[in-house]
C-alpha cells in the first residue's frame, strides 16, 4: 500500500507542476506589455508574436487555461483521494486528502507561480506562449462551446454580449497608463498634457477651439490696396478673410504673401493690383467636425486655415493648424504673439479674465481642470453653471472656484474674477 503511496506521488507533484505552468501563464498572459510585445514583435521576437496572437484573443485564452488548470487540479486531487484513502480508510483518508491538496494546490500552483508572474509577467508571458498557444488549439472547440452556453445564460438576465468583447477602449488604457505613472512621478505634467491632448482630439469639435466670429480679423475686398495693406501690417496674421457687402458674405482669404507678390510683379503700382485674382477660395468645414479628421483635413490639403460654418452656412468662426496643435504642445507663440489674451493674474492669486477666454486656455494657463464640455469660454461656463446671465458684482463658487462678475455689456459678461482653488470645495 504504502509502495503505492510512494510511486504516485511523484505523479501528483508532477501534476501540480503542470498546474503552476496553467497559472503562471494565465497571470503573465493577462499583465503583459502590450506596447511592449508590439514593440518586440516588430523587432522579429517570435515569442512576442505568439503572446499578441493569444492577447488578441483573451477571452479564448483565458478559457482555455482555466480548462486545463482545473482538469490538472481535479485529476490531482483525485488521484490523492485515491492513494490517501487506500492508507487511511474512510472519511478520514478522504479529510486528509482534501487538506494536503489544499494546500499544495494554494501554495505551490496558485501563489508561487502567480507571484513570480507578476514579477515578471512580459518574460513569463513570452517564455509560456508556446505550450499556452497550444492549449488554445486543443481546447478552443471546446472554449466556444462554453462561451456559447455562458452567452445564452446571461442573456436569460439581459445581459447581451457580442462573441468578441474588448475588455478596455485602448484609449482609455492608454490614458489611465499615463495617468498612473504621473502620479508616481515617472511623467512630467507637461508631457501628460500632451498626451492627454492627443487622445483628446477624436473627442472635440472644431467649435470648442475655433476663433469665433465675433473675434475674427476680416477686412473688406472693395476696399483699395493701400488700405488692405495696413490692415495686413497691422493683423498678427498671414491670412485674413475677404468679405463683400457684409462680414457674413466671406469670398476669399488673402494672403499676405500674395499680396506682396502681387505688388512686387507691379513694380509697387498698387493700382494694378486685383484682389480677386489673388484671393484664395475659402475652405468651409462644419462646426460639427472633430479635430482628429480636421488635423488629418489639414496635412492632406496642404490648407492651414478653415472656415467654421453651422448647419444653415452661418459663419461660426475660423480654425487653423494651429489652434488644434496647440491642443497637444500647448499655446505656440512668436514674437508677434502675446500671453492668453484676456487674462491677468493678481497678487492674490486670482486671476483677472475676459468673458470670452477660452476654458481651455485657462486651464492651460493656471494649471487648473475646469470643464470645458458645458461651454467653450469662461462667461459660458458661468452662464451655464448659474443657468442665467449673472448681473454685475454676482458671485458663484463652482468648481472649487469663486467667480465674480466684474463686468457685464447687455447680455455679454465681458470681465470675470477667478479665485484660484479654494479649500474643501467641491471640485466636480
Amino acid at each position: 500500500m504504502w509502495g503505492v503511496v510512494l510511486a504516485l506521488t511523484p505523479v501528483i507533484f508532477g501534476l501540480l507542476a503542470i498546474s503552476a505552468v496553467f497559472s503562471a501563464a494565465e497571470t503573465a498572459l493577462t499583465g503583459a506589455s502590450r506596447t511592449r510585445m508590439h514593440q518586440l514583435e516588430r523587432e522579429g521576437d517570435r515569442a512576442a508574436g505568439r503572446v499578441n496572437r493569444l492577447i488578441s484573443d483573451q477571452e479564448t485564452m483565458i478559457g482555455a487555461v482555466l480548462l486545463g488548470n482545473n482538469l490538472i487540479n481535479i485529476l490531482a486531487s483525485a488521484v490523492t483521494t485515491e492513494v490517501l484513502t487506500q492508507a487511511i480508510p474512510g472519511a478520514w483518508g478522504v479529510a486528509a486528502a482534501t487538506g494536503i491538496m489544499t494546500v499544495l494546490v494554494l501554495v505551490f500552483s496558485e501563489v508561487l507561480p502567480k507571484t513570480l508572474a507578476i514579477l515578471r509577467s512580459d518574460d513569463v508571458a513570452r517564455f509560456l506562449s508556446a505550450p499556452t498557444l497550444v492549449m488554445v488549439k486543443v481546447f478552443g472547440p471546446m472554449i466556444w462551446a462554453i462561451q456559447w452556453v455562458v452567452r445564452r445564460t446571461l442573456g436569460l438576465f439581459g445581459v447581451k454580449l457580442g462573441m468578441e468583447m474588448d475588455v478596455l477602449a485602448a484609449h482609455e488604457e492608454i490614458r489611465g497608463a499615463v495617468e498612473y505613472h504621473h502620479s508616481e512621478g515617472l511623467v512630467e505634467a507637461r508631457d501628460r498634457r500632451m498626451l492627454g491632448g492627443v487622445l483628446d482630439l477624436s473627442e472635440m469639435d472644431v467649435s470648442q477651439v475655433m476663433v469665433h466670429r465675433m473675434s475674427i480679423s476680416m477686412v473688406d475686398a472693395d476696399l483699395p490696396v493701400r488700405e488692405l495693406v495696413a490692415h495686413v501690417l497691422k493683423s498678427d496674421h498671414t491670412r485674413i478673410p475677404l468679405y463683400r457687402d457684409n462680414p457674413e458674405n466671406i469670398i476669399g482669404i488673402l494672403h499676405a504673401k500674395d499680396l506682396l507678390l502681387a505688388i512686387s510683379e507691379a513694380d509697387g503700382d498698387m493700382s494694378k493690383v486685383s484682389v480677386d485674382k489673388i484671393r484664395r477660395e475659402p475652405w468651409f468645414i462644419p462646426d460639427t467636425t472633430n479635430l482628429k479628421d480636421q488635423l488629418n483635413a489639414f496635412l492632406k490639403q496642404k490648407n492651414h486655415f478653415a472656415l467654421v460654418v453651422d448647419e444653415y452656412g452661418a459663419l461660426q468662426g475660423l480654425v487653423t493648424l494651429e489652434d488644434i496643435l496647440e491642443e497637444i504642445v500647448g499655446e505656440i507663440e512668436d514674437e508677434y504673439d502675446n500671453t492668453v489674451e484676456g487674462l491677468r493674474r493678481q497678487p492674490d492669486g486670482s486671476v483677472s479674465v475676459a468673458g470670452s477666454v477660452a476654458v481651455r486656455d485657462l486651464n492651460r494657463a493656471m494649471d487648473w481642470n475646469l470643464p470645458d464640455e458645458p461651454a467653450v469660454t469662461v462667461a459660458g461656463l458661468v452662464i451655464h453653471e448659474a443657468q442665467a446671465i449673472p448681473r454685475i458684482g454676482q458671485a458663484f463658487i463652482f468648481h472649487g472656484h469663486r467667480f465674480q462678475v466684474v463686468k457685464r455689456v447687455r447680455n455679454r459678461i465681458t470681465a470675470l474674477k477667478i479665485s484660484p482653488p479654494l479649500e474643501g470645495a467641491e471640485t466636480a
